[in-house]
């Protein structure tokens, strides 16, 4: 009980794993009970959301190092260990994504009509391996966690996924397990690096963050490493031009589908480039630094323009995500604690935002079994509450002050304006341009004259579906109004992240630095 209370990231981790046999147990008693296993599953999730709270009361705030750390052999000859771990980069992702699971399997309960048992065992199968990728610490086990997510989602999206369902599933899967190849064979040579330099394996991050491999160009080993990781984690994200699998799965996949993908999997790929790219390839970085930038500014600009074309609702978010992690790259690429903070940030608030609006567009989608922008049109007349939680969405998706989504925007703008203030106005058009095309497309389907006779028999959210998006909406507001919580736990291990590996680069003009620097060890 003690562990528990205190935060075991073990339970945490693999708590989701428990809630199997008991699912199987309830659909083998109730064979025909839809509701019974969507309830014990939704319960079970519920659960870890609870068992996952202890890791934000009791994190030591101030401190950039691990923290809640189980550290076990695992193969000693090999050097590979069971190590579990979390700071402030790590911590509110893990409370991301307890916190939206049973969120998404609310969502899900007449989205997914057939395989049920199925469906629910697969979503805990991937709440457990999107967990493990944030807490591990060891290679070994965090790839095992990274391969392990591809898996329950694959299925998620080919099994229950709309027409094109093979091939948007056969895409992604290809996409990312290509990256992810390219992303071992770098992990073997870091491995091998280690031995040579200190005489002993090891696959623990931490020992290997101290490896130092030459850089005398990309064809070097430091080069070739960098981007072997970089091109794992961009496809992840995904940041332009690797990012043509995302339209096809956020489509073709259920709705709750869609909302892991977007809410909680692309950031994986910022996670990994925060907690390996930084810190194992400096050099690496800061030579391709600007063509990151560049990089990041297009997919931000592309990315908006292509979701102000779509007239297809679910594609338009699809494509408005693309926009908003070309920001968040471009924010951990300035290197400077404003923009990486922000850049945090904005990775929860886009997985609060972009997740209820694909929410918004599955429930719509329930009553009307059409998703074209043009089929809808005054609904907010016939479906007020679902308007006005609609609109809370939008505006937390373009950055409303006083909504979530305006502080990570602004932090980022604002470490990229030190950086470069060219690229800040080019990284803010994105910011307009999303203004542009969300508000256009609510305009399209909420306003207006209700002139279509499927729509004037909308009927308006029930009580299971405001309590999904109610959460949600609190969490906009309280992160909008309230950041301190969240940017005074996350500050540290950025500032420590940058002392360490990039005080060469430049100077990072913030108390936090200095205190980090001497208590990462």
């Amino acid at each position: 009980m003690e562990a528990i209370l205190s935060g075991n990231l073990t339970i945490v981790t693999f708590f989701p794993l428990v809630g199997i046999p008991i699912i199987l147990f309830v659909s083998l008693v109730n064979k025909n009970s839809k509701t019974h296993v969507f309830t014990a599953t939704l319960i079970v999730m519920a659960v870890e959301f609870l068992l996952s709270l202890p890791l934000f009361i009791n994190f030591e705030v101030g401190m950039a190092g691990m923290q809640f750390t189980e550290h076990l052999p695992w193969i000693q000859s090999l050097g590979i260990s069971y190590f579990l771990g979390i700071d402030g980069i790590s911590l509110f992702l893990v409370l991301l994504t307890t916190f939206m699971m049973p969120i998404t399997m609310l969502s899900a309960w007449n989205a997914i009509g057939e395989r049920v048992t199925a469906f629910c065992v697969l979503m805990l199968v991937l709440q457990t391996a999107l967990v493990g990728t944030f807490t591990a610490l060891d290679m070994v086990l965090f790839f095992t966690f990274w391969e392990a997510v591809l898996i329950p989602m694959y299925f998620i999206i080919g099994l229950w996924g709309a027409e094109r369902r093979i091939y948007a599933a056969i895409k992604f899967f290809i996409y990312t397990a290509f990256g992810s190849a390219l992303m071992l064979v770098a992990i073997f040579y870091l491995y091998y690096s280690h031995i040579e330099q200190f005489g002993t394996p090891s696959m623990s991050i931490i020992d290997l963050y101290r490896v130092e491999l030459p850089y005398l160009g990309l064809m070097s080993p430091q080069g070739l490493c960098f981007l072997a990781f970089f091109l794992a984690f961009a496809i992840k994200v995904p940041l332009f031009p690797f990012h043509t699998w995302l339209p096809d799965a956020h489509v073709e996949a259920p709705t709750p589908g869609s909302v892991v993908l977007a809410a909680i999997l692309l950031k994986m790929g910022t996670y990994g480039i925060l907690r390996f790219l930084l810190p194992l390839f400096p050099e690496a970085t800061t030579d391709l630094l600007p063509w990151i930038c560049v990089i990041s500014i297009i997919g931000i600009i592309y990315g908006a323009m292509v979701a102000f074309a779509q007239v297809d609702l679910k594609k338009l978010i699809a494509y408005s995500s693309v926009s908003h992690m070309g920001l968040v790259m471009l924010g951990i690429f300035v290197l400077n604690v404003q923009g990486m903070q922000g850049s945090i940030y904005q990775m929860l608030s886009h997985g609060l935002s972009t997740g209820a609006l694909f929410i918004i567009v599955g429930m719509i989608y329930e009553r009307r079994h059409t998703k074209l922008i043009k089929d809808f049109g005054g609904i907010s007349k016939s479906m007020p509450i679902f308007a006005a939680f609609f609109l809370i969405s939008t505006l937390s998706s373009i950055g409303l002050p006083l909504l979530n989504g305006f502080i990570g925007e602004f932090l980022i703008l604002l470490g990229v304006f030190r950086f470069n203030y060219v690229y800040s106005a080019l990284g803010a058009t994105g910011v307009v341009l999303g203004a542009v095309y969300m508000l256009w497309a609510y305009e399209r389907v909420m306003l207006g004259p209700l002139d279509k006779e499927e729509n004037k028999a909308l009927l308006d959210l029930n009580l299971r579906e405001i309590f999904v998006l109610l959460p949600i909406t609190v969490m906009m507001f309280f992160m909008g109004i309230y950041p301190k919580p969240i940017l005074e736990r996350i500050e540290p291990s950025v500032a420590g992240l940058l002392k360490t590996k990039y005080s060469h680069v430049m100077v990072v003009e913030s108390p936090a630095v200095t205190e980090a620097g001497s208590k990462s060890q």
